[in-house]
């Protein structure tokens, strides 16, 4: 058994882990409120834009048709846009987005896709994607606490040029979506070409006048739907770190707490043995004094 001044060291070190996973827990909750926030906030813009693609993905145009609507028969080279976060000690919020992101591309590769081209928006992704020997294309980390869509377009861009130049058949995102404080779930969806579960049905088929014309309306409308989906997805993507950082802390901090009882229990049982062999050594040198 350790001796009393290894275990007080043990209890002591274990009570610094314990008040420094509080601090993060409180620190992560307060972010979680904001990041939920911001993700919400968000949703009636990304809404509204989506009904607004669909009206004009269903008018009636003839003499156009954008390249984002437009699905390659034979899909060879594919685009995958994976979002992470920055920072660990989120529990396994990246492990289980990464892993799924990983088994996708292996799929991908066994059913004839010989070229995947990721943009990794995340340091963790990043990280992973280039000891995995993946071919990153573009790049986005040190994010922050709040998604910028001005940090997000250059590496966007990227893949969105890659895809409208033909270099690219399809484009899908693998990001966590934010269910709730306790629950977030790994999803990889298409991105592009943009396909009518994504869309949605509109309401009622529209058409229009444009100005100046339709194809400069829709090239500019499309592409910003495109930018509102990924920022949408870092926005529910953060809102999910966020929580998960804070359910993560909680748990360690349960866990100090636990490990400092076990130990103040050993420590407990160590002193009383130590005063017991105290005892026993007095009532040993009285009675041999006596005798």
């Amino acid at each position: 058994m350790a001796g009393s001044k290894e275990i007080r060291t043990k209890i002591k070190s274990v009570q610094n882990t314990r008040k420094i996973t509080k601090a993060m827990e409180m620190v992560a909750a307060s972010k979680m409120r904001k990041a939920q926030d911001r993700m919400r906030a968000a949703r009636p813009y990304s809404e509204k834009i989506r009904r607004l693609a669909a009206n004009l993905s269903q008018a009636l145009i003839t003499d156009y048709r954008h390249p984002f609507l437009v699905k390659s028969a034979n899909v060879k080279r594919v685009g995958l846009i994976v979002v992470t976060t920055d920072k660990g000690l989120c529990g396994g919020l990246n492990t289980n987005i990464l892993r799924q992101a990983m088994n996708t591309m292996r799929r991908w590769e066994s059913s004839g896709i010989s070229d995947i081209r990721v943009t990794a928006i995340g340091n963790k992704g990043l990280g992973f994607m280039q000891r995995l020997g993946a071919k990153v294309v573009s790049q986005a980390t040190h994010m922050g606490d709040t998604p910028h869509l001005e940090k997000l377009i250059g590496p966007i861009k990227v893949v969105i040029d890659a895809y409208q130049a033909g270099e690219i058949d399809a484009v899908h995102i693998a990001y966590t979506r934010f269910i709730n404080t306790m629950k977030q779930e790994p999803v990889i969806e298409q991105l592009l070409p943009l396909t009518g579960e994504r869309l949605g049905t509109p309401e009622s088929n529209w058409d229009y006048l444009y100005e100046p014309d339709a194809q400069t309306v829709i090239d500019d409308l499309l592409i910003r739907y495109v930018e509102a989906l990924i920022y949408q997805s870092v926005a529910e993507n953060m809102a999910s770190e966020q929580s998960a950082r804070m359910v993560a802390m909680k748990a360690a901090t349960d866990n100090a707490g636990s490990v400092i009882k076990e130990l103040q229990l050993v420590y407990n049982k160590a002193r009383q043995a130590a005063i017991t062999k105290e005892i026993s050594e007095i009532v040993g040198g009285a009675a041999a004094i006596a005798g």
